[in-house]
């Protein structure tokens, strides 16, 4: 393409580059703006350039905390007009946002009217709501008038705006920032503004402080919402230490006694920026779908406080496993990602420990310091220069008189005048430290001349010349004590702890909200709990019809009862368990369901299909259900006569579609689930052969298609199960009488041969019970 540069039909505008090139410088731009002017914070004052010109536009309006509220509509549009040419709906957003106590720690902005809630309301619109700055805002804003910081052009280069705000404290942590930019994010916690200052004094005194011991004096984060921290203290070090980690926020609660025995649990604080509506919905969910069976009701009974009510389904209930599986299945615990990636200088992207971020608020706070002080020295040369001509007018005031009443030009007549020994300069000369006032040695310069010619009638007494007198001396003591702290860098530090100090007394614990929130407890891990611990042990009478409708009576009542069904459908399953067992499925297509015998509908009804519980087929049949028992193996087997050992506990399924288990195809079908016991297995085919060898000769497996059982030369397997060789073999003749064979040799022989028929008075079904 650069051949075409030379092309005569291109207009001098037209520039011909790469394609690569051209989007990559452009997407490069983009990139850099993003980071800079949108989504990363400063780590001096911790503001993204949205917040800083929200507050500084407040600043222009005087918008003080002791002051009046202007409408949020006002504010919004100076900015956008003025700072911030973007959206007026983000910039309220973000203004909004400063005026959030459960999304702010230190709020910035005092808002009246509907800013939104912790349900996750939105705010009202900008017209219907007014605001100010708050007094931690104004401690940010603090010394702009004093050069305590650069400033810039706004966007159209018409009015100047603060490159960085002086910020009295560490806000970075303080109020904490997020944010997406391109190719990096940052997510940083909000702190105690105590906690923090007393990391900072710390870091003034041995400046080579390691990190972890920057902990002792700030724990963990303070979030606004409260909550309480689950993690170890090596854990949280290791996160404030390279800057990346994550922390476990879990929800406070307590236990209200009803009287009777009877309770229920409090939850009064939620874990940071989790929303509280969304959280109840979700434990009503998990009340619904019966995931955490113990939990029967919730309730949210919240005004200006947090207050949920969770209601246990029973007083036995133990409250801390309520509180684990609630912990492991809701938002009452989230994990809080930290990641302090920040702008040092305002240019410079970067990863940052605690230490690095201190130490770049502290550098910026001397830098502060310093020019705030030379910037209050140069404001006392130039009144020492006034007072020092106008302690010339005093000490000569009829000569000045008589030359501002006869002289045609008394300015330049003052000026020109030579005051001799009256000047202040050439009688205290050794203590004087005021610049040269002029090219004259006793001269009055320009500045010194218009302050004498301004100066009131009234001024003309001894009294005022004694209080320039008294004045002259103030600022003279003012100023040797700042040079004294430009020259020190001891004296500096010194300074800035004694600011601290006094920022820390204002918003440290006597200031509303100031004591720590959030509490910071050892972890300690949610082990697995067993289904019997949540749930309280009743016995009940699982049916299941031969049609699939499944039900759990209350009791355990006699098996041999008449029960009713519906048309067309009879008994299938019908045995004893407990609310606290787990039964298992196993379907014709060879996958392991998994039911919680608590969850089983009622009773009183048919019940439901159990296809409604589990993702069983249509195609596929039932072949067999019962209770679990995770110290139990299967013998497991297909139509085609293949089949192996599988341990019980292998086969649970967690999901409602279930697991796959014995691998069948085509036309095959699984057949057959017995539980083993003894050292033999028997087997008959559909052609009544029955087939003896031992259990070893069987695989224990936890998924496939097994080996092959017995040999078929026409259909298949009729029913397999296991047994002890010297006990002999049971089964029930065609009169309903138990039958046992002992004499077994005549059957006995290698897996997968065909076997011998089956002996007199066997089952016509082909079945061994």
């Amino acid at each position: 393409m650069a051949d075409d540069v030379d092309d005569p039909k291109m207009t001098p505008k037209d520039v011909a580059e790469p394609l690569r090139r051209a989007i990559g410088e452009r997407y490069l731009t983009y990139a850099l703006s993003t980071i800079m002017h949108r989504a990363l914070p400063d780590a001096r004052d911790g503001l993204k350039p949205v917040h800083r010109r929200i507050l500084y536009a407040m600043r222009e309006l005087r918008l003080s905390s002791t002051g009046g509220f202007r409408k949020s509509a006002k504010i919004s549009g100076d900015v956008m007009g003025n700072y911030h040419p973007h959206g007026d709906a983000a910039i309220y957003d973000a203004m909004a946002r400063l005026a959030q106590d459960f999304n702010v720690r230190y709020p910035l902005v005092d808002g009246q009217g509907n800013f939104g809630n912790i349900d996750g309301d939105n705010p009202a619109a900008a017209r219907y709501t007014e605001a100010r700055l708050t007094s931690v805002a104004e401690a940010l804003l603090d010394g702009l008038n004093e050069n305590a910081v650069d400033f810039r052009d706004n966007y159209d280069g018409t009015l100047q705006e603060p490159v960085v705000l002086p910020a009295q404290f560490p806000n970075l942590l303080a109020n904490g920032s997020s944010g997406i930019a391109v190719g990096m994010a940052t997510n940083i916690p909000p702190h105690n503004i105590a906690e923090l200052i007393d990391a900072c004094l710390h870091l003034i005194k041995v400046p080579d402080a390691r990190d972890d011991t920057l902990l002792n004096y700030v724990p963990g984060p303070d979030f606004p919402t409260g909550g309480v921290i689950v993690e170890s203290r090596e854990t949280i070090a290791q996160a404030y230490r390279t800057g990346r980690g994550s922390m476990r926020v879990r929800a406070k609660w307590e236990i209200e006694d009803l009287g009777r025995g009877q309770w229920q649990i409090v939850v009064t604080e939620i874990p940071y920026q989790v929303q509280k509506s969304k959280l109840v919905e979700r434990l009503a969910e998990l009340i619904q779908t019966k995931k955490v069976p113990i939990l029967a009701d919730i309730r949210d009974e919240s005004a200006d406080d947090i207050r949920m009510v969770l209601e246990p389904r029973s007083k036995n209930v133990d409250p801390d496993l309520l509180m684990g599986m609630l912990f492991r299945n809701s938002d009452l615990e989230v994990r809080f990602s930290l990641n302090m990636n920040v702008l040092i200088d305002g240019l410079t992207p970067k990863v940052c420990s605690m230490k690095e971020v201190l130490r770049a608020f502290l550098d910026f706070r001397r830098e502060v310091l310093i020019r705030r002080s030379q910037h209050r020295m140069d404001k006392i040369d130039h009144r020492l220069e006034v007072l020092e001509g106008l302690i010339v007018a005093f000490l000569n005031l009829d000569r000045v008189i008589d030359i501002i009443r006869y002289d045609e030009d008394p300015k330049a007549a003052l000026m020109r005048e030579d005051w001799g020994k009256d000047h202040p300069r050439a009688r205290d000369e050794a203590d004087y430290v005021s610049p040269p006032a002029s090219d004259g040695e006793f001269g009055l310069t320009e500045v010194q001349t218009e302050a004498i010619l301004n100066m009131r009638l009234r001024s003309l007494r001894k009294l005022e010349e004694m209080e320039l007198v008294s004045e002259r001396d103030r600022l003279m003591e003012e100023r040797a004590g700042l040079e004294d702290l430009l020259e020190s860098g001891d004296l500096q530090w010194e300074a800035i702890s004694d600011q601290l100090k006094e920022v820390k007394k204002t918003f440290g614990k006597s200031y509303e909200g100031g004591a720590r929130r959030t509490l910071i407890e050892e972890a300690d891990e949610i082990e697995d709990v067993p289904l019997e611990a949540m749930i309280e042990r009743e016995p009940i009478t699982v049916v299941c019809s031969q049609m699939g409708w499944i039900r759990a009576m209350t009791g355990h009542i006699d098996l041999t009862r008449e029960l009713k069904f519906k048309d067309g459908d009879g008994p299938r399953f019908i045995f004893h368990a407990e609310t606290t067992d787990r039964l298992l499925m196993f379907g014709s297509n060879g996958r392991f369901y998994t039911l919680s015998a608590a969850n089983l509908p009622g009773g009183r009804g048919m019940g439901e299909p159990v296809r409604l519980m589990v993702d069983l087929p249509n195609e596929a049949a039932i072949v067999d259900l019962f209770i679990h028992d995770p110290e139990r193996k299967l013998l497991v087997a297909s139509s085609a006569g293949d089949g192996f050992v599988v341990p019980e506990n292998e086969v649970v399924a967690q999901t409602r579609a279930g697991k796959q288990v014995l691998n069948v195809k085509g036309d095959t079908r699984a057949k057959v689930c017995k539980p083993v016991a003894g050292d033999s297995v028997a087997v008959v085919g559909e052609n009544r052969k029955v087939l003896i060898f031992a259990l070893d000769e069987l695989p224990e497996m936890g998924r496939g298609k097994g080996v092959r059982l017995q040999k078929y030369k026409d259909g298949g397997l009729s029913d397999a199960t296991t047994f002890t060789l010297a006990e002999g073999l049971s089964w029930r003749d065609p009169a309903g009488r138990t039958r046992t064979e002992t004499e077994l040799a005549e059957w006995t022989g290698k897996r997968a041969s065909a076997g011998r028929m089956a002996p007199r008075g066997f089952p016509r079904d082909n079945t061994f019970t």
